[in-house]
C-alpha cells in the first residue's frame, strides 16, 4: 500500500516515513501544500497523511482540491488539536485527524485501520483458501503455518489478497509498492510473483497474459 506524507519538518517527516517503510508501506514524501496537491490529485495513493500548517498551500486548502477530485483517504497530522480544528477537518472531508505530538505506533495503527477500513475490510484478518494474513500484526500463514517474508513480498501478497478477484495490471502493482525513490525496474513485479509461488503455492497467483496478475476469490 502506498502512503503520501505531507509535512513541511524536514526531520519529523523523514522520521515518519522510515517509520511506515518499516511497516510495509511504500512512502512519498512533500514539503509544501502544492506539491502535495500535485502528488494527490497525478498519483492515487492508499492514504494520504497530509498537515495543515504548510508552506505555499495549508492543509485546508490541499484538503479540500484534494475533496473535488478524489475521494483518497487522508488522515490529518497537525499541532492544532482543539476539538473545533478535529470538526472541521472531519466536516471538510477527512476521515481521520491525529493531533502532535504523536506517538509513532498510533499514527501507524490509525494508518492500517483507514487503509483497511476504507478499502471495504473492517476486520484485519484477511483469509483465502488456506492462507489467512493479520494486517494488524503483517503476519502470513499457510494452513496454521507462519509464512517468513520480507516487507515487500508481504505488500504484494496483502494488496493482490485486499484486490482478490480482480484482475491487477503491473503499473498498478509497481504505482501501489514503490514510491517515487525506488529504483527497481518495472520487472520487480515477476520476482516477487515468483517468490509469493513459492512460498504460497504456485496457483496463489494466477497470470493473464496481456492483463496482469489475479488471486482468485475462491
Amino acid at each position: 500500500m502506498k502512503i503520501l506524507i505531507v509535512e513541511d519538518q524536514e526531520d519529523l517527516r523523514h522520521v515518519v516515513a522510515e517509520t511506515l517503510r518499516e511497516n510495509a508501506f511504500a512512502v512519498d514524501e512533500s514539503a509544501d501544500g502544492e506539491d502535495a496537491l500535485y502528488k494527490a490529485i497525478e498519483w492515487d495513493y492508499d492514504l494520504i497523511i497530509l498537515d495543515i500548517m504548510l508552506p505555499l498551500m495549508d492543509g485546508w486548502d490541499v484538503l479540500m482540491k484534494i475533496r473535488e477530485k478524489k475521494n483518497t483517504p487522508i488522515m490529518m497530522l497537525t499541532a492544532l488539536g482543539q476539538t473545533p480544528d478535529k470538526v472541521k477537518a472531519l466536516n471538510a472531508g477527512a476521515d481521520d485527524y491525529l493531533a502532535k505530538p504523536f506517538d509513532l505506533t498510533e499514527l501507524v495503527a490509525r494508518s492500517k485501520a483507514l487503509v483497511r477500513r476504507l478499502g471495504g475490510d473492517r476486520k484485519p484478518i484477511l483469509s483465502i483458501g488456506d492462507i489467512t494474513i493479520d494486517t494488524a500484526t503483517q503476519r502470513v500463514m499457510k494452513n496454521g503455518t507462519p509464512i517468513d517474508m520480507s516487507a515487500r513480498e508481504y505488500s504484494m501478497c496483502e494488496l493482490m489478497i485486499r484486490k482478490r478477484g480482480e484482475v491487477i495490471s503491473r503499473s498498478f502493482l509497481y504505482e501501489h509498492l514503490t514510491d517515487e525513490n525506488d529504483e527497481s525496474m518495472s520487472n520487480i513485479q515477476d520476482v516477487y510473483v515468483y517468490k509469493l509461488r513459492q512460498k504460497l503455492g504456485k496457483d496463489f497467483i494466477k497470470t493473464r497474459r496481456g492483463q496482469g496478475y489475479i488471486v482468485e476469490d475462491h
